[in-house]
């Protein structure tokens, strides 16, 4: 397994990852272009993959403009490896050496995704979208998860 950042010549097999899941999927899959994926890697923020066997089977994105994980998506077929918290943890570790401002996202309600937020420390503020709840993590918060001064 490798995790590196993510690059433009990544997008065809982040959108493979994106369309395979089965929780939070996209209602339609156009709604996500690669033009998007670009710009949210290159210019917005930045991204991050997990590569096996050279097939990106994971990806999380974080956007500094509107503050919120923009994705965080492991094909089905890699799931409960771990891949899914790493992704995690260089995502938010990148986004608080950036700014201190509080990073949020949307994710169904009674999903995986749901269960991993709330064990890694997130805290549900409210609703966001089409009745997805909303999620915050504090800078102080993901500072003080650090155990082995890897994070912030």
């Amino acid at each position: 397994m490798t995790f590196r950042e993510a690059n433009k010549a990544d997008i065809k097999q982040i959108q493979i990852v994106r369309n395979s899941v089965i929780e939070n999927t996209l209602s339609n899959p156009e709604l996500v272009t690669d033009a998007d994926c670009l710009e949210f890697i290159t210019k917005r923020g930045k991204g991050w993959v997990c590569e096996v066997d050279n097939q990106i089977v994971g990806f999380s994105i974080a956007d500094l403009k509107e503050n919120n994980v923009w994705a965080l998506f492991v094909h089905p077929n890699y799931d409960k490896q771990g891949i899914g918290r790493q992704l995690h943890d260089l995502m938010l570790n990148w986004y608080f050496n950036q700014t201190s401002k509080n990073l949020w996202l949307g994710t169904e309600p009674n999903t995986r995704a749901e269960t991993f937020y709330r064990k890694s420390g997130w805290n549900e503020i409210g609703t966001h979208g089409k009745g997805e709840i909303k999620f915050e993590m504090t800078f102080e918060n993901w500072k003080n998860k650090s155990t082995a001064g890897n994070n912030v």
